[in-house]
């Protein structure tokens, strides 16, 4: 018979500070009370909270700001969540994120046609407004506004979860994903690609910005390949 492991005493403080934010009915935002009212609440130590505070941010669970205090974080209600223990991938699992992403994203771009409307479309039009803003070499700040252009119009799709696994796809190969802006090194063409989405989108054409999303996505993929079958000398 296997051992049962028995719970840790951070096991169950992570757990009653959770209790704490749902029964109070906390939102991410709102302020916890301090380390010293948390201490003699739950009858522990400074360091054995700290442990359990540390666990519930790195799931995004609460924030920590230094000299301000503990607040709810933005995750708190998350359903997925990337792994904060990520290592570097290798090849074979970055194509299989992209893989993923080639299943997933575009019917989400269809949806998004389907629901999106008024002031969520000019959220998304502001977005790609902003990467214009930086294709001609300013690649830190057009990798951050080409991923939030994904993420946006994952969340237009309308369903939180599959909005979820998105960010964390994105989340968990970001590094890799500036490397792809850079090696790409087409930032126009990438930019055309995503205005054409955004056109079926606003037209409310789901089956071009299924396809729109496809296309792009798989000429993402196909630059992985070559680069993983021919690396730079």
């Amino acid at each position: 018979m296997s051992e049962v492991v028995r719970p840790t005493l951070s096991d169950a403080l992570t757990e009653r500070m959770l209790e704490l934010i749902r029964a109070g009915g906390l939102r991410p935002g709102d302020r916890l009370p301090s380390t010293r009212e948390l201490s003699q609440r739950f009858a522990v130590t400074t360091p054995t909270l700290r442990e359990a505070l540390r666990r519930l941010e790195a799931t995004g669970a609460i924030e920590m700001r230094h000299g301000s205090g503990i607040y709810v974080g933005a995750d708190i209600e998350r359903v997925v969540l990337p792994n904060p223990n990520m290592r570097e991938m290798d090849g074979e699992q970055l194509l299989e994120l992209l893989g993923a992403r080639v299943v997933i994203e575009p019917p989400l771009a269809a949806m998004a046609a389907q629901r999106a409307a008024g002031a969520e479309l000019a959220a998304l039009e502001q977005v790609l407004d902003e990467a214009a803003r930086h294709l001609r070499g300013e690649d830190a700040e057009l990798h951050e506004t080409n991923m939030t252009f994904h993420r946006a119009t994952a969340r237009l799709a309308g369903n939180s979860v599959l909005h979820e696994i998105v960010d964390s796809l994105l989340t968990v190969h970001g590094a890799e994903q500036r490397a792809i802006l850079q090696l790409f090194d087409d930032r126009r063409r990438d930019y055309e690609e995503h205005r054409a989405i955004l056109e079926a989108i606003v037209a409310g054409d789901a089956a071009a910005a299924q396809e729109r999303m496809r296309a792009h996505l798989v000429d993402v993929k196909t630059v992985v390949e070559q680069r993983l079958h021919n690396p730079p000398k």
